[in-house]
């Protein structure tokens, strides 16, 4: 629990010196900054902050004591009648009165435990809310890696094409090639250079989704990202997953510290249940045809004949068990999300290694040795095409294949809780 609360005083640290340093956010980031930056600036982590400030108000509250009351009192004035000594009036007189309320049961003990439980709950609510944008920004961020390697990959094709068009250009005004075979050439090479600007318009389309968690208003131009995409090479075990799952998920924490809150409020319910007693004192000054000064004291407490708190107290004791119900689901939820994520990580990881030793390298030798037919007249357009189009498939499959593998390294860190820690 000391961990957590240390994390969420770091955060909000970090929040706080970001908005005193006034400086423009760079172009180039990498991973580490992107995250930092969103944890910083991300508008929804920043409304959520704002759940531990409610909380510190409630406790501020919890700790008050009840005000005493003053009363004051001018009776029998003689505006009717006058008072005389034949008739005995009066006398006239005026009172002071302050009453305080006697608080039993341990209410205000109770009041600041309930606030106190409130208050680690919105704090593992907020370092959960951190954990989802953590993943978020680190599924963006994959998102634009693969998205300049897919674009990486549209240009080389585009290049290689732009060339087998100069090539047959030369041929067909030597006479060595029929035009209309250069025509299914400039055809191929527009068509990777529509591959080309799609592929553009969907890394600006990831660099804005990225640049908007990380919480710029104006997404910018020039924005780009460094570093490579995550490949762990220790495989991970799926027991210890689900242990760290069970121990450090901040929305698991949250629901057990909400059960120590029910409890707390069951307690406060019950003391709440108590009467309260008011002592009071008063000053007396009589006058007119008198002359005195008097004090009264007083005592009063509600008899308890029919409201005992009743409602509240079974209120907080089905809302307890309400509770411990949503734990052993999100308990469920949990682990489900561990098998799910294992399943990704080993699927991904196998077909990475598949693809990486047998296939890629089979479609670049089968490329590679139809464009120097085709270049020597021994091979047809259409099968050069067909070459091409495999090892594009390839490369484009293997992109794919390390953005899944990435994202699900990012995604195990993050069910466990790892990525909070």
């Amino acid at each position: 629990m000391r961990k957590h609360q240390a994390i969420v005083i770091l955060v909000l640290a970090a929040g706080g010196l970001a908005a005193q340093t006034a400086g423009a956010p760079p172009d180039r980031v990498t991973i580490g900054q992107a995250v930092q930056e969103a944890v910083e600036h991300n508008l929804n982590l920043l409304a959520e902050r704002y759940n531990l400030s409610i909380a510190d108000a409630r406790m501020i509250t919890a700790k008050l004591r009840p005000n005493p009351v003053l009363s004051a009192g001018w009776d029998y004035v003689d505006f009717l009648r006058a008072f005389t000594h034949e008739n005995q009036g009066g006398p006239t007189e005026y009172n002071l009165r302050t009453d305080f309320i006697l608080e039993r049961g341990g209410k205000r003990e109770r009041r600041i435990e309930v606030a106190r439980s409130a208050r680690e709950v919105a704090q593992l609510q907020l370092l959960n809310t951190t954990r989802t944008l953590v993943l978020d920004v680190q599924n963006a961020f994959v998102d634009v890696l693969q998205a300049k390697d897919n674009l990486e990959l549209s240009r080389e094709n585009l290049q290689a094409f732009q060339s087998i068009v100069e090539v047959n250009t030369t041929r067909v005004r030597a006479g060595d090639l029929a035009k209309v075979e250069l025509v299914r050439t400039q055809v191929a090479a527009l068509q990777f250079q529509s591959a080309v600007r799609l592929a553009e318009s969907k890394l600006k389309m990831a660099g804005n989704k990225l640049q908007s968690l990380m919480g710029r208003a104006a997404p910018a131009s020039s924005f780009d990202v460094v570093g490579g995409l995550r490949r762990d090479a220790d495989p991970l075990v799926l027991e210890t997953v689900s242990a760290q799952a069970a121990e450090l998920r901040p929305d698991l924490l949250a629901l057990r510290k909400d059960q120590a809150r029910s409890q707390a409020e069951i307690r406060s319910q019950l003391a709440q249940g108590k009467v309260d007693f008011t002592v009071g004192t008063e000053y007396h000054r009589e006058y007119h045809n008198a002359n005195a000064d008097a004090l009264g004291f007083f005592f009063s407490a509600p008899l308890p004949l029919f409201n005992k708190n009743q409602g509240e107290i079974e209120r907080a004791r089905q809302e307890q068990e309400q509770i411990l119900a949503r734990i052993r689901a999100t308990e469920a939820d949990v682990q489900n999300e561990v098998r799910n994520a294992w399943v990704q990580y080993t699927t991904s990881r196998g077909l990475l290694e598949s693809i990486e030793h047998d296939l890629l390298d089979q479609a670049r030798e089968v490329r590679t040795t139809m464009e120097y037919s085709y270049r020597r007249g021994e091979a047809s357009l259409v099968e050069f095409l067909d070459a091409q189009r495999a090892f594009n498939d390839a490369r484009q499959s293997a992109n794919d294949a390390r953005a899944d593998f990435a994202r699900s390294l990012y995604a195990i860190d993050a069910i466990s809780g790892k990525a909070v820690r």
